[in-house]
């Protein structure tokens, strides 16, 4: 809704007149009145948009609007609010339309305004005042009183007097901010006489309202400047208040501007501002009236020295007097002295405030005089505070008074007290406030010159100085044609400094060029314009010499980029004060402008850089001086005032004292001796000072450390021809040493650059022609590298910054000392080595100090490169030596350590090419010197000795260092390491070779190679975005063409290291190369070469951790065409030595397996020696009795070895050959697989034995075998089975494998096949075992085997025989398990087999051959049969008794099938046998196991119709045959004893024996089934002649069962078989003998 109205009100707005239909905009105005008055709020977003809309309505058609708003103005409107605030906001939109009809809503506003709430007050009297200032604005075009009748004005008194009577008194505070603001527009509507009456208590209430926040301020002070002005400026009568009534306004006001005037640093600065601004107008409007009460009342404003009264009056003066100046003309000598008496002032509020006034009253010509000097003197004192004071201020009230007569008055320290003004902003005031008044002010060029002179030496106003010169300036380019008024003006007046004083100031202050505010541009550019007041022939020097210095600074940011320009601006500077002098030849001035020297050391602190320049600006002077008693003097005042403890101080001093001995070295070496002897150095004093007072031990660093410097610079200025005694002197005794025993930083720091300075000493006397040597060279660098260490015993642990300072000098004083003479010994470069190169490897921060650092530390290499050695030979082993120390860093993981040993490298060569060219300067010399050292001053040695050999370089070696940087990361390292390369083949080109070298170089096909390396540093120096992998592939080519053989054959030696380099891309880049070298070269390489260079490729993937250059070695590996052994044998070494499944990142020679099995010739080959290697290799131990394992255990543990390895590359093979791997698998598919097969039998014989990891290193190569080939389902039966070690389980996994792999790929089965059979012949019995297995299986589907077949069936029968009864059981099972045609074929030889395992002690192989007899008997003839028939009865009825329930149900089962085969010649002999295994078939009926009790009932079946009985048949068709309850089973057994009694009598006899011979069974329940049919048989029985044979023992043993067997089947039966037997009809005939029986029993 609200966005609709807004739509709507903006449409209204940009109506034309024309457009606008008032019948439509009455049905708007309707519309948004009804949605305005809906609720009593008026603060949602919709109805403001809808009071938009009526706004925008009274633009066009205000009459129509406003009866619309008229229709619900009435008391009782709830709406009534919303109302006014649209006419309120209609009459701000639209003056000239609203003012005529001010009237109207006059006459409905005013009857309500005495029933408004105070919550709608606010509404109200914000509408009353944008109605007069409707009002206002319509008397800016047209009369007011064409508006504003007397009806009008009638009703604006009444509302006036009810707002300020009632409304100005609510105690809500936003009601009175209203009411005064409304009032404040009405003041100027009402009667003067209405308003003189309300002005008492107008003016109170409006004052009331300062106590508030800064917005209630604005608006108070704005009502009372409406007030005022309508008060006192009012042309219809005199003004309404006097002054005395003002007053109370005025002094509410002043501290009002004190708290505006901090407002403007804060966020209300705004509103802060404004209301500054409008109390301002109202003393404006005051003082309009009133002008010199004004003066009078702020002059004693001034007097009182109250804070903010001051501030605010200053402020107000500051404002009225450019504005009152004419009414004040007459009050300028007591406004000046009022001034003068707040100079004393500390707050910087008023400081500021009364520098600001000081400006104003210059620019209205108050300054002059005496007191205008005064002011000008202010403003330099305040230009001059900075922000430091602000921690520094004094707040007692003492005075600080100042030590110069030039200071007129006496101040104090500026204090902060009001938080809106800091040093800093009255500083700027200041500034900007004298440079105004000397720039736009010509009146004050009076005042201001030459008095400013004054201000520029004293040491208060330092920091003010560049705004002084810069004034100064100002000053004289108005003069620059009147120098001779210039020098009268300054000589006029004595209390000027004098030229010398000004010359000494403004020199020292030039130290920093990058003070701020340009200083050091604006003391040169006053220099230059008072070149006038100094001797003349002076002038036009510094008109040359000035500009130039400018120059220099002039670009600040430039400036910086040098991190020396503070020592070159001061060396600078000293010039320019020794060319001055020079210029001068004025001995009794340079004199006096010493002595102005001296006095500056008041103006400065002790720990002032300033004074380092002051120090040296005095020893240049005393250079010029003759006088020794002077200078004598004055280097006792420069040690006095010097503050050796700040090192710029100290060195500044040593500086100078240095710059005084060039003129007067004894004066300066007595002074040291001086201050030597008087220090209490004493090696037992510093002990003491260490456990007493480190304060005293630290000064006693300082006196050493500047008494190292001063020694040290005195020699370097000191004349060459003298200086040489004193070195020696300072060196060969202990002198020197007395300085070394130092331990601060910085004085180490001093001592490390006095020794440098001493050997710049010697160098410079070589330089003149004083050559001599440096005694007691190797012990200062012996001190050196002591001293840049780090040193913590003494508790002063040295910053890392300042020891990074102190071996920085340290490496270039090394390097200082390295140079003079006498060379360096072997021990001493060692040394030197050892404590330096380390700095190689320091972190990159802070890199401006690191940088300088690595810079000497290269400078250094480079100079122990060319001094040491006194031959081109001893020359290049120096460097090779150097090269070997850094290679660590050159090859290092960090890219910063990468760079500076490139860098360091490629600088060594630079030096060593320059002295194998055209000789060595120890100095540093190129070309022709006269300290040269040629070759060529060795006459009389051979060449090959005087010159190095291109061999002494070890290019090969070499070499291979730097080419993989030419891949690295980083463009700066490529284009160093291409560069080096370049340096190192164009010095071999031009030295000789050995005659022993095999060199067989094409000259000019090399340098055309040179040329093309040097056309790619040409590119990598213009264009760095260049692709690297071309820029390296060209450099490759070209090494590769410049490298001997013998270079070549050196470099692959030793790419190992190269290869494993730490950066990715340089690695990648190595091995890129030396495929580049064998590819291209590799037909030079012979045997041992390629030995030597497998090896090293080899040891590069055993060390490298990415697989990519891993798998690229390994390639290259392969380029070399070599056999598998070396590999195997690696991977052999490192099984026995390594725990190669748990190696970071990987066994490296997995993937030389993978890269054999990639490759397209060696790949088939590399899997048949693999395979050779499993099926040759045997396991001794699992076959070898206990006792003779002992013997064999160091072969077969490297045995071992040989097959893990076999077995890992096997698994890398199948994994990592890729499609040329595939290919060699899928063509030896039956020897792998066989070979596995064969060996699982083997691991598995290891795993029952506790060795379980050559297993699981088996199935994972058998499982990558399946994935490679593609066989999922064998992969999955491996994975079903995985790991089992019992032997069943093995076997059945081999079995499942065999008939899987029979199914998938049966054309691979002949192969496999006969792989087998000849294994079935190895020793091992596990392999004899595997085979076996897999060929029972595979003999499945033998049908189109052939003559395989007939092997098969040999190889079989032949190990039914075998020791193991795995092997014996499997051939048999094999045999059996053939395509039924071929069983048929070979029944006779299978069952004769069957005959001769039935009997075999193992009961594994007894089953099996049961189980196989039922197999073939279901499918033998008769003839075969027969034959064996009674062997087969015999032996099935000893398997009857087995304990194995299973091999007890075969036999039943067995002896059944063969009753089948009874019926031809052997029938009696059979049956004989039925009789006999029939008791016992009876009694297995009710078995305790399932399977027997099954086996039994089914052959009782197949023998019943051989009893000759056919009851028996009827028996096997009862409920009671087939029943499995013992009840049932108990009335069969007496169905069965009747039958044997009544119809088998003579066969009982028989019967009753076998079942007697039961009672001692094996089973309980067939010892149950005994007693009961053996009873049951005598219970039936009629005949006398079994009761009688078999009572007494049958009785005898019951009685027996029953008390002695544990078993409670037995116990029950034997007891009812007991009662069977007495219940019998012929119990009386034994009854006596039972009963004795019974007796002899118990």
């Amino acid at each position: 809704m609200a966005g609709l109205f807004q739509v709507i009100s903006v449409a209204i707005r940009v109506l034309d007149k024309d457009d606008v239909d008032p019948q439509y905009m009455a049905k708007l105005a309707k519309i948004a009145a009804s949605e305005i008055i809906s609720t009593k709020e008026l603060n949602a977003d919709w109805q403001r948009a809808a009071s938009g809309v009526l706004v925008a309505l009274g633009l066009h058609l205000p009459d129509l609007m406003m009866e619309e708003i008229f229709l619900h103005l009435s008391g009782s409107n709830s709406a009534l609010p919303a109302m006014v605030q649209i006419l309120a906001d209609f009459a701000s939109s639209d003056a000239f339309q609203f003012t005529p009809r001010l009237k109207g809503v006059l006459t409905r506003v005013l009857p309500i305004l005495g029933n408004v709430k105070d919550i709608h007050r606010p509404i109200f009297a914000n509408a009353f005042k944008s109605w007069c200032q409707a009002c206002w604005q319509y008397s800016v075009d047209f009369p007011l009183y064409t508006a504003v009748d007397g009806d009008v004005m009638s009703f604006l008194n009444s509302a006036f007097e009810l707002l300020l009577r009632v409304w100005a008194t609510s105690r809500d505070l936003k009601v009175r901010v209203s009411t005064v603001e409304a009032l404040g527009q009405m003041v100027g509507l009402v009667t003067r006489t209405q308003l003189k009456s309300a002005l008492p208590r107008l003016v109170p209430t409006i004052l009331e309202l300062y106590k508030k926040d800064q917005d209630v301020a604005f608006v108070a002070t704005c009502s009372l400047y409406n007030l005022l002005n309508a008060s006192l400026l009012s042309e219809s009568g005199p003004p309404l208040l006097d002054f005395e009534d003002l007053t109370v306004i005025l002094s509410t006001l002043l501290p009002v501007i004190c708290i505006n005037s901090d407002s403007k640093h804060q966020s209300d600065f705004p509103m802060g501002l404004k209301t500054y601004n409008e109390i301002q107008r109202c003393f404006l409007t005051v003082g309009q009236v009133y002008p010199e009460d004004m003066f009078v009342f702020l002059l004693h404003k001034c007097r009182l020295k109250e804070e903010p009264l001051t501030f605010g009056t200053l402020s107000v003066l500051k404002h009225l007097l450019p504005r009152l100046s004419e009414a004040w003309h007459a009050k300028r000598p007591i406004l000046v002295e009022a001034v003068k008496n707040l100079l004393d002032e500390r707050d910087l509020a008023v400081c500021k405030a009364l520098s600001e006034l000081l400006v104003v009253m210059a620019s209205h010509c108050y300054l002059v005089g005496p007191p205008g000097e005064l002011f000008v003197e202010y403003l330099v004192r305040h230009c001059a505070i900075t922000d430091s004071e602000r921690a520094d201020i004094d707040s007692s009230k003492e005075f600080i008074r100042p030590t110069a007569s030039f200071y007129p008055f006496l101040y104090r320290k500026p204090e902060v007290k009001l938080g809106g003004v800091s040093p800093t902003d009255l500083r700027e005031t200041c500034e900007k406030g004298l440079l105004l008044i000397t720039v736009t002010i010509p009146e004050m060029e009076h005042v201001l010159w030459p008095f400013l002179l004054k201000m520029i030496i004293p040491r208060i106003y330092t920091d003010a100085v560049a705004t002084v010169c810069r004034c100064i300036s100002e000053l004289c380019r108005h003069k620059h044609t009147q120098s001779e008024r210039i020098v009268s003006d300054c000589k006029a007046r004595a209390d000027i400094p004098n030229p010398e004083d000004l010359f000494a100031r403004l020199v020292v202050l030039l130290h920093n060029p990058l003070s701020r505010e340009q200083l050091v541009t604006h003391v040169l550019t006053v220099l230059y314009h008072l070149a006038s007041l100094f001797p003349k022939n002076i002038i036009l020097f510094w008109q040359d010499e000035i500009p130039k210095m400018k120059a220099y600074v002039s670009d600040p940011e430039d400036l910086k980029q040098d991190p020396s320009y503070q020592e070159t601006w001061d060396d600078m500077i000293i010039n320019f004060v020794a060319e001055s002098l020079d210029v001068i030849q004025d001995v009794e001035w340079v004199i006096s402008l010493g002595n102005s020297f001296a006095k500056q050391y008041e103006l400065y602190s002790s720990d002032d850089e300033h004074s380092a320049l002051l120090h040296r600006c005095l020893g240049i002077l005393l250079q010029k001086v003759h006088d020794r008693t002077y200078v004598h003097a004055k280097i006792d005042l420069m040690y006095m005032q010097a503050s050796i403890a700040l090192p710029v101080n100290r060195l500044g001093l040593a500086k100078a004292m240095g710059l005084v001995a060039a003129s007067h070295l004894d004066t300066v070496l007595d002074k040291l001796k001086d201050i030597l002897d008087n220090v209490g150095d004493s090696i037992f004093k510093r002990i003491l000072s260490f456990f007493s007072d480190r304060a005293q031990m630290e000064e006693s660093d300082d006196v050493h450390a500047a008494l190292a410097l001063m020694y040290g610079y005195a020699a370097k200025y000191a004349p060459s021809t003298v200086i040489e005694a004193r070195i020696d002197a300072l060196v060969g005794t202990n002198m020197l040493s007395r300085l070394l025993n130092v331990r601060h930083p910085t004085a180490k720091q001093a001592v490390i650059t006095a020794i440098d300075l001493l050997g710049q000493a010697v160098i410079g006397a070589a330089e003149s022609g004083t050559s001599f040597s440096l005694k007691r060279r190797d012990v200062l660098l012996d001190y050196i590298l002591t001293l840049m260490g780090r040193d913590d015993e003494d508790g002063l642990s040295d910053s890392n910054l300042e020891l990074l300072h102190t071996q920085c000098l340290a490496l270039s004083a090394c390097t200082t000392l390295v140079s003079v003479e006498p060379k360096l010994t072997t021990d001493t470069r060692n040394l030197v080595l050892k404590a330096t190169l380390g700095f190689f490897g320091l972190p990159n921060d802070p890199p401006d100090v690191i940088d300088g650092l690595i810079h000497n530390l290269i400078t250094l290499l480079c100079a122990i490169l060319v001094t040491s050695g006194e031959d081109g030979r001893s020359r290049a082993e120096q460097l090779l030596h150097i090269l070997r120390q850094i290679d660590t860093y050159v090859s290092s993981s960090a890219e910063y350590q990468r760079k500076r040993g490139c860098l360091a490298a490629y600088e060594l060569l630079q030096k060593f090419r320059t002295i194998c060219v055209s000789g060595y300067c120890s100095l540093g010399c190129q070309g022709s010197c006269t300290h040269n050292k040629r070759i060529d001053n060795f006459p009389n040695l051979p060449t090959a000795f005087v010159s190095p050999s291109r061999d002494a370089l070890c290019l090969g070696e070499r070499i291979m260092v730097y080419l993989p940087r030419c891949a690295d990361t980083n463009p700066e390292v490529r284009k160093t390491s291409a560069q080096i390369l370049d340096l190192f083949f164009s010095i071999s080109l031009s030295l000789p070779r050995s005659a022993n070298s095999s060199f067989g170089l094409d000259i000019e096909l090399c340098y055309s190679a040179l040329s093309a390396l040097e056309d790619v540093i040409a590119i990598l120096r213009s264009d760095a975005s260049l692709d690297p992998s071309e820029v390296f592939n060209r450099v490759v080519s070209s090494v590769c063409i410049l490298f001997t053989k013998d270079e070549l054959v050196a470099a692959l030696h030793v790419c190992s290291a190269a290869i494993c380099d730490k950066v990715r891309q340089s690695a990648e880049g190595a091995i890129q190369a030396v495929v580049e070298f064998i590819t291209k070269r590799g037909r030079e390489l012979n045997d041992a070469d390629i030995s030597r260079t497998t090896q090293s490729l080899l040891s590069a993937a055993v060390h490298v951790t990415e697989k990519y250059l891993r798998h690229e070695t390994l390639n290259a590996v392969s380029f070399l065409c070599i056999v598998c052994l070396p590999v195997l044998a690696a991977a052999e070494k490192d099984i026995a030595t390594k725990d190669v499944s748990r190696l970071r990142g990987g066994w490296p020679m997995q993937d030389a397996f993978h890269a054999f099995s990639q490759h397209a010739v060696l790949s088939y080959s590399f899997l048949e020696h693999l395979t050779s290697i499993l099926n040759e290799t045997p396991i001794v131990r699992c076959d070898l009795p206990k006792g003779d394992t002992s013997n064999n255990f160091g072969e077969s543990h490297v045995e071992d070895n040989v097959l893990n390895a076999a077995v890992i590359a096997l698994t890398a093979f199948f994994r990592g050959g890729g499609k040329v791997g595939k290919k060699s698998v899928e063509q030896s598919y039956g020897p792998v697989l066989a070979t596995l097969v064969l060996h699982l039998g083997t691991c598995h014989s290891l795993a029952n034995s506790g060795q379980q990891e050559k297993l699981r290193a088996l199935l994972v190569a058998f499982n990558a075998f399946c994935e490679c080939v593609g066989d999922l389902e064998m992969g999955k039966i491996l994975s079903r089975d995985r790991e089992q070690n019992e032997e069943a389980a093995w076997i059945a996994l081999i079995g499942d494998l065999a008939g899987c792999i029979s199914i998938k790929r049966p054309k691979e089965i002949p192969i496999i096949s006969l792989v087998l059979c000849k294994s079935l012949d190895k020793s091992t019995r596990y392999i004899r075992e595997a085979a076996a297995a897999a060929l029972s299986e595979f003999v499945r589907f033998s049908e189109s085997f052939g003559s395989l077949l007939e092997l098969m069936v040999e190889g079989l029968t032949r190990h039914v025989s075998d020791d193991s009864p795995t092997v014996r059981r499997l051939c048999l099972r094999g045999l059996v398990q053939m395509p039924q045609a071929h069983v048929v074929q070979y029944t006779t030889q299978i069952l004769s087999v069957i005959v001769a395992l039935l009997d075999d002690p193992d009961e594994s192989v007894q089953l099996t051959a049961v189980s196989c007899l039922l197999t073939v008997l279901g499918s033998s003839s008769t003839d075969a049969v027969e034959p064996i028939m009674l062997n087969l009865s015999v032996r099935l009825r000893n398997l009857q008794i087995c304990m194995n329930a299973k091999i007890r149900a075969d036999a039943f089962a067995a002896f059944g099938a063969i009753s089948n085969y009874g019926f031809g010649t052997q029938r009696d002999t059979f049956l004989e046998q039925v009789h006999a295994a029939f008791p016992r078939l009876v009694l297995h009926l009710h078995d305790d196991d399932l399977g027997v009790r099954r086996a039994c009932r089914n052959t009782f079946k197949c023998i019943a119709p051989l009893v000759e009985f056919d009851g028996m048949v009827a028996l096997a068709n009862t409920h009671r045959f087939s029943s499995d309850h013992r009840g049932d089973y108990e009335d069969f057994l007496r169905d069965v004893a009747r039958h044997f009694t009544q119809h088998m009598s003579s066969r009982v006899d028989t019967y009753m024996a076998s079942i007697i011979q039961a009672f001692e069974a094996p089973w309980p329940v067939i010892q149950a089934n005994a007693i009961y049919l053996c009873s049951s048989v005598i219970a039936f029985s009629s005949g006398q002649h079994v009761s009688a044979l078999y009572q007494t023992q049958v009785f005898g043993m019951l009685i027996g069962k029953i008390n002695r067997s544990t078993d409670a089947i037995v116990r029950a039966t034997g007891s009812l078989a007991l009662g069977l037997l007495l219940k019998s009809t012929n119990s009386s005939s034994w009854k006596f003998a039972r009963l004795d029986s019974a007796e002899s029993t118990f």
